[in-house]
């Protein structure tokens, strides 16, 4: 009997309208144009303005784009997964949400917190219950409405973080196709460099939490730069190395979005080219779980069938991940 993969067969991702680029954040925090990028190389971030409207908003729209690409009744789609670290609230989950909104009635969902390795970690999950042959259609929407949790009167994290969201349609195939390897890992110690300090059970909301900034993003981003680049390159380079993949045989590489440095030094390491790096942080700037997906989208057009592709994140926590996939379609 032939062997059951998992593919990604096809791709849909939604970002807002409004754009908050760096003149306009110069306006808000003492920064500038030039030492955003130097230090990051984002130029914009999209933003979600409207008050009434949350992450299981945004990941509807990026789901509807998909199914209207691909050509999917909603009703068929028997599992759905959000990574987020933005969900609309502690409870129910947001993949509930979602699934209600956008007319996913036969879907089993759950959400999936593992900060920027939220997409990885998704990806393993569903890629697993499809081979197993329980799920025929499963969609993993990375979203996140990062501007709910973002300090904009500072300096060193406000420039960062952008909203939107990307989702994936994956389907079992019998080809050598789809999810062939996989490396995930984290380190708790992690957990000091990069959180946000109240809100869970630890540190309850409270008047004093709120009036020490505790309810945003916290970053020691030197720690993370160094962590980040790190695992990144060493995760890359072990999974390329057991599968036989040279820099050369390898199509894209697509990294985690947070700084354009990192996603170089990798580069470096790595030996892999930045024309063979999908890259759109400049534009988007962090959307945490919802980069790598979103990099997917924008560069869909440009993916062949059976084209080398490795993904790799890391995140908070820490958490990191590569996967190794043969693309298994030319978009249309």
């Amino acid at each position: 009997m032939a062997k059951i993969r998992a593919a990604i067969t096809g791709v849909g991702g939604f970002v807002p309208d409004y754009i908050l680029n760096n003149e306009e954040l110069s306006r808000m925090v003492d920064t500038s144009n030039d030492w955003i990028m130097q230090r990051v190389g984002i130029k914009e971030r999209r933003i979600l303005k409207d008050k009434d409207k949350a992450t299981s908003d945004l990941a509807v729209l990026a789901i509807e784009d998909l199914l209207k690409k691909t050509k999917t009744n909603p009703e068929d789609i028997d599992l759905l997964l959000c990574p987020t670290i933005t969900p609309d609230f502690v409870f129910p989950s947001t993949s509930n949400l979602i699934g209600q909104k956008a007319g996913l009635k036969n879907a089993f969902n759950f959400d999936i917190s593992a900060a920027c390795s939220g997409f990885i970690y998704g990806l393993e999950i569903a890629s697993r219950m499809i081979e197993s042959g329980a799920y025929k259609k499963a969609i993993l929407v990375g979203a996140e409405k990062m501007s709910s949790m973002v300090d904009y009167t500072d300096r060193a994290t406000s420039p960062l973080f952008g909203d939107g969201a990307a989702a994936v349609l994956i389907e079992p195939v019998i080809e050598e196709y789809g999810i062939m390897d996989r490396i995930l890992g984290f380190n708790g110690n992690g957990q000091q460099y990069l959180h946000m300090k109240a809100g869970g059970s630890l540190n309850p909301p409270s008047y004093d939490t709120i009036d020490r900034h505790e309810h945003f993003i916290y970053q020691e981003g030197k720690t993370v730069y160094r962590f980040a680049v790190s695992i990144m390159s060493e995760i890359t380079d072990e999974i390329m190395k057991r599968n036989n993949i040279t820099p050369e045989e390898l199509a894209y590489f697509v990294p985690h979005q947070a700084n354009l440095r990192i996603i170089e030094a990798v580069s470096k390491r790595l030996c892999v080219g930045m024309d063979k790096i999908m890259i759109n942080i400049e534009r988007y700037g962090n959307t945490t779980s919802a980069t790598i997906p979103l990099c997917l989208w924008d560069y869909e057009k440009k993916l062949r069938k059976g084209d080398n592709v490795i993904l790799t994140a890391f995140g908070a926590g820490f958490t990191w991940g590569s996967i190794y996939l043969k693309w298994a379609y030319d978009a249309k």
